[in-house]
């Protein structure tokens, strides 16, 4: 048996979803496959696992090997899990989700994980997760919604791994549609699926990766969350505005006049990160309008600048990141680009000309490995399409 989950990009939305922001989002072709079989069929598990010998593993076990980590994962889906600070985390974090919920569970399941592209800034842990709650409901009887799912998913990264995302992996990963733009306002959770203009001209999604490989959980991600928030605290305050807790402070809450009347008086990283924040969600309006129309190349153009602005207001990005930006800028063929995710993995999405997509990645591998040689085969480039989200159990 498998279960599948797709990646996802975010072309427009950068950083803003966790401030309950407006975001675009599409999910690939490209994603996480979870073979497995149920603990007690020994030949299925020596089929699926040849290197594993026969066990005596009880129902309600979860035994996991991974084609893209080393080591073995083992527990029980009838004790709530405890954090290991490994790969097997986000099996851990799934079975936990439920636990929480009040679901109850009785059967686990060996298998072996993989991931088709390389890790970083695809939302390869959303993705991760997704799969392994949804194996548990299938081999569980247990039934969710897409709703549901996303809020398991969330929790998961919130409360087990340590992440405070918000609810944009997730949503793409469970609702996209192919040919179709995501657009998520993560306030309301209104979801609009906008069909993809007929005079369109064709496009694929060109993923190039850096071969920098990050963990958000021990990267600035969480910083950047808290100075979002603390912006938003502080100019609910300045403008006498009700602030009640930090913790609940987002800049959803705070009108773009209140910002520009205060500016001044934050922090500048502060006031760089709500900047950022105010000039996305304009992006994504424009953005949409853009799509409707069909207008790829003034899509395009709003993407760059979304990857502009996560690099000097955001400041997120490694400097391979960074510097993939600054290429693609110059290459002919690219409609639109900016690193994937937060920044902090290795991956840059961009909207290519399928005509040129050759030459666009022989460019930029050229010009990435002469900034950084030391990147010569670990950089890679993969060709995408936009592809329907996960079926759920």
């Amino acid at each position: 048996m498998k279960t599948f989950t797709p990646y996802r990009i975010c072309p427009l939305g950068a950083h803003v979803d966790h401030q309950y922001g407006l975001v675009t989002g599409f999910a690939l072709d490209q994603g996480v496959t979870l073979e497995y079989a149920c603990s007690d069929d020994q030949e299925e598990k020596a089929r699926i696992c040849r290197n594993w010998q026969e066990r005596g593993d009880s129902r309600d076990v979860v035994r996991l090997i991974s084609s893209n980590f080393p080591g073995e994962v083992a527990f029980s889906v009838l004790q709530y899990p405890k954090k290991q600070n490994d790969w097997g985390d986000y099996a851990r974090a799934a079975l936990a989700s439920l636990l929480d919920a009040g679901y109850q569970l009785h059967t686990g399941f060996s298998g072996s994980i993989e991931g088709t592209l390389p890790i970083g800034g695809l939302s390869s842990s959303a993705s991760v997760i997704i799969t392994y709650i949804a194996t548990l409901c299938k081999l569980n009887g247990i039934h969710v919604s897409g709703r549901e799912m996303v809020r398991l998913a969330l929790w998961a990264e919130n409360h087990f791994v340590g992440l405070r995302v918000g609810k944009l992996d997730q949503s793409c990963e469970i609702f996209s549609k192919k040919d179709q733009l995501l657009f998520l306002d993560t306030k309301t959770d209104a979801i609009e699926l906008i069909p993809q203009n007929p005079g369109m001209p064709p496009y694929q999604i060109a993923i190039f990766f850096s071969g920098v490989v990050h963990s958000l959980v021990n990267s600035s991600y969480n910083a950047r969350v808290d100075e979002c928030k603390t912006a938003a605290y502080s100019l609910k305050a300045y403008a006498g505005l009700p602030y009640a807790h930090w913790q609940d402070s987002r800049l959803r809450d705070v009108e773009e006049e209140v910002f520009l009347a205060y500016e001044n008086r934050l922090p500048q990283n502060f006031a760089k990160r709500a900047r950022h924040y105010y000039q996305e969600i304009r992006r994504v309006e424009k953005g949409v309008q853009a799509w409707r129309a069909g207008d790829l190349e003034a899509f395009g153009r709003l993407v760059f600048q979304s990857g502009t602005s996560s690099i000097e207001l955001y400041e997120s990005g490694s400097p391979e990141l960074q510097v993939m930006h600054q290429i693609a800028l110059e290459i002919p063929g690219i409609y639109g680009g900016r690193f994937s995710g937060a920044g902090f993995k290795g991956c840059y999405l961009a909207f290519v000309d399928p005509d040129k997509k050759e030459q666009v990645a022989a460019e930029m591998e050229k010009r990435y490995l002469e900034k950084f040689p030391a990147m010569g085969g670990r950089f890679s480039y993969h060709f995408c399409r936009v592809a329907d989200g996960a079926a759920l159990p």
